[in-house]
């Protein structure tokens, strides 16, 4: 491995043109692909297969487009007044009727007609129904037509806002202008690490290429396959994160590396080598956890995971290849700095020991009282997590915000969770009386505000109820209503022949929730055996895998702890801009331990196979552990705090999905990084000393051996020149510091 990859890290250095003009071709073609092959991304997600899902099917099936999507047009009349109002009737009696007549709209319920007034009379609300399946399905001529209808009746003196299922959709923002603050927040800690800003630069500049390039891939199959909003999103953050991260390595062992006098080509080449090895196997992790996600079967989750899978492929060609390439252009300029003063160059006296070298002396010195202050600091952040609640809440903006808080307002918050009772049979007389059981029964149910009339189908075999509950659609107890409902159809069906099942939104959200919560565990013990595996070929060692397990579980479990404590209890809400705190996205756990999982183990591959790498080169344990961990202190310090303050961006995002997923992570990050691999590895490793790296005789004879460590590039640098042309071809005669 570090042989290939030293030859290919001077092979871009030598040929620096080459490469470059290669990333733009492919830049330009993954541009053009998206151009060409995208389609329209989702905010919303469905999985084939739950009860819920199919029972929508089938109720599009039986009903045809009058079953199509539906919203509403919510209309409220000045304080004082109320909606029955001649002119405010009127205006609204003129919106319904210009409303039916929108190409898209199925059809339009008069509120005056379904009675769809509040209580004390001041809101009202005309039902639409489209002829679309889904809220993506609905064209954006038929929302602006009906934005225009609303606004037409705003000139009454009433406020109206068109919301509902059908009008949510469409695609989300993902972020906002503080991302860039997240950028210029990396952009100065990697100069204040690398003490050059043009330097600093480089891994600016390739992670934006990451991203363009994964992200235009990713995007171009939306048009072949439904992908969710809050895939792009995740390759955008993963992408500049760990496209940062990696160049980083690399860049900071090459500067090293040239203060020390090296070459630059042969530090090119021993930078890719060495760190770049690193960097392959930390983001074969994180390919792993992300593309694992394939295998609990979701459709969304695997694009999702594929998605972010191709993000992290391309930010680890990009480091192998661009990275060297435009350090040739660099030249010497690598270590110089007209901002910064020279002392960051390494004089002739005694060295003062580096922050990182202080720190590990420290906690190798107390070693026992730092394990312990770490752990119970992860088990405290971890507690909250215990009272954890899923669920798949939707996340409104514009309009259908207003609309929905408006419906909360005069109507109850169970108006915007209302469920449907889908009853089929083999003829009319089973299902009506079905039908009529099922209402009577739903109706005496708790947390049950109220049960519609029975609708039946053309064909008389099929009838659908609406009830609405109580309580809202991220509420534990509307939840529990979706159960209830299912554990009294027993009866129902077995004394009418007929088939009783729960659809709507709210309801397939339930069913959602309920199959990624079982799919979790599959999904954590795949991604902990297939890394467990990588590991042990990374640092063959039984013990430092293990470690590195049970630290990522601690880290895993106090980022979502803090993220419950937030986002569910609400606590600070107002600091981090939570405006409705409930249950998390159902989601969120299994993108969670995915993401910090492939991060955690960078951490961990970057710090301790530079631990390995001395050991393995003749120091005592205790030594190695000291020297490797002086080594990268610095640069996996400067990587945690870019990856922080790029996920920390993402909290100030208007999106509610992608807002908890940036804090989340960035809390993870936060303490993986410092309490996990920079506390607790060096005082896991003091204590084990020689038998962190045990291996059995029988397991290292089977193991393929993977120079990771570079132990090789010695013996191949003396031959370099006696290599054939190519890649191994010599480059006396090129100028490698003119830039």
């Amino acid at each position: 491995m570090a042989g290939l990859l030293y030859r290919i890290g001077r092979f871009a250095f030598r040929r620096k043109w080459t490469v470059v003009v290669g990333w733009l071709l492919i830049i330009i073609a993954a541009v053009g692909a998206d151009k060409a092959f995208a389609g329209t991304l989702s905010s919303t997600v469905t999985i084939p297969g739950i009860e819920a899902q199919q029972a929508s099917n089938t109720m599009h099936a039986k009903f045809g487009a009058s079953s199509g999507v539906s919203g509403e047009l919510v209309f409220q009349a000045p304080d004082g007044r109320k909606v029955t109002a001649a002119a405010y009737r009127e205006a609204i009696e003129e919106a319904t009727a210009q409303a039916a007549k929108v190409p898209g709209v199925v059809s339009t319920v008069s509120p005056f007609t379904a009675k769809t007034i509040s209580a004390n009379g001041t809101a009202a609300y005309t039902t639409i129904v489209t002829n679309a399946t889904s809220a993506q399905a609905v064209t954006a001529a038929t929302t602006d037509a009906l934005q225009a209808i609303s606004a037409q009746a705003e000139k009454s003196g009433m406020t109206a806002a068109l919301g509902g299922v059908a009008f949510s959709g469409g695609t989300p923002s993902t972020g906002s202008a503080t991302e860039g603050i997240g950028l210029l927040a990396a952009l100065i800690i990697m100069a204040f690490a690398f003490r050059s800003l043009r330097t600093a630069l480089l891994p600016i500049a390739t992670a934006l290429v990451s991203v363009v390039v994964g992200t235009m891939v990713l995007l171009s199959f939306s048009g072949v396959v439904t992908m969710s909003s809050t895939a792009s999103a995740l390759g955008s953050m993963l992408g500049i994160a760990v496209g940062i991260d990696y160049s980083l390595f690399i860049v900071s062992r090459h500067q090293s590396q040239v203060r020390d006098g090296m070459d630059l080509e042969e530090s090119a080449g021993r930078a890719v080598a060495t760190s770049g090895s690193a960097v392959v196997f930390a983001g074969a992790t994180v390919v792993i956890a992300l593309a694992a996600l394939a295998v609990v079967d979701i459709p969304f989750l695997t694009i999702m995971g594929l998605g972010g899978a191709l993000t992290i492929l391309v930010a680890v060609l990009v480091a192998l290849t661009l990275i060297p390439a435009l350090l040739g252009f660099l030249g010497t300029r690598v270590t110089r700095s007209r901002v910064f003063p020279a002392r960051a160059v390494r004089g002739a006296g005694e060295p003062r020991p580096s922050m990182g070298a202080r720190w590990v002396a420290l906690v190798t010195r107390f070693r026992a009282p730092a394990l312990i202050t770490a752990v119970i600091a992860l088990l405290v952040l971890a507690t909250p997590a215990t009272r954890m609640e899923l669920g798949m809440s939707t996340s409104l903006t514009g309009s259908a915000k207003q609309a929905a808080a408006m419906i909360e307002d005069d109507f109850g918050v169970g108006y915007n969770a209302p469920l449907i009772v889908l009853v089929t049979g083999d003829s009319s007389a089973s299902v009506t009386a079905a039908t009529t059981e099922a209402g009577t029964e739903v109706a005496k149910l708790p947390d049950v505000a109220a049960v519609s009339a029975p609708r039946l189908d053309p064909t008389g075999d099929a009838a659908i109820i609406t009830v609405i509950p109580k309580s809202g659609p991220a509420d534990q107890a509307t939840t529990d209503l979706v159960g209830s409902i299912r554990d009294v159809r027993g009866a129902i069906e077995s004394g009418t022949g007929t088939t009783v099942q729960v659809t709507g939104q709210t309801a397939i959200n339930v069913d959602l929730s309920a199959k990624l919560s079982h799919a979790l565990p599959v999904y954590f013990v795949v991604v902990i055996a297939l890394a467990m595996i990588l590991l042990l070929l990374v640092f063959r060692s039984i013990l430092v895998p293990v470690k590195a397990m049970l630290g990522f579980c601690l880290s895993a479990l106090a980022a979502l702890g803090a993220t419950v404590a937030v986002f569910q209890w609400g606590w600070l809400a107002r600091v981090f801009g939570v405006t409705q705190p409930g249950q998390l996205l159902s989601f969120l756990p299994m993108l969670l331990l995915g993401v910090l999982f492939g991060l955690a183990m960078d951490y961990e591959v970057f710090l301790v196979s530079r631990m390995r790498e001395e050991y393995t080169h003749g120091k005592e344990p205790q030594d190695a552990l000291r020297t490797g961990f002086a080594h990268s202190a610095r640069v996996v310090t400067a990587a945690a705090l870019i990856m922080i303050c790029v996920f920390s961006s993402f909290i100030a995002s208007d999106n509610q999905t992608i807002k908890p997923m940036g804090f989340a992570f960035a809390i993870g990050i936060l303490c993986d990084a410092f309490l996990v691999r920079m506390t607790l590895v060096p005082a896991i490793m003091s204590l084990l000393g020689r038998a962190a790296w045990w291996l059995p005789g029988w397991l290292d004879r089977i193991l393929p051996h993977v120079d990771i460590d570079g132990a090789n590039l010695p013996a191949m640098a003396r031959n370099e020149d006696e290599a054939a042309p190519g890649l191994l071809e010599p480059s006396a005669d090129l100028p490698v510091a003119s830039g």
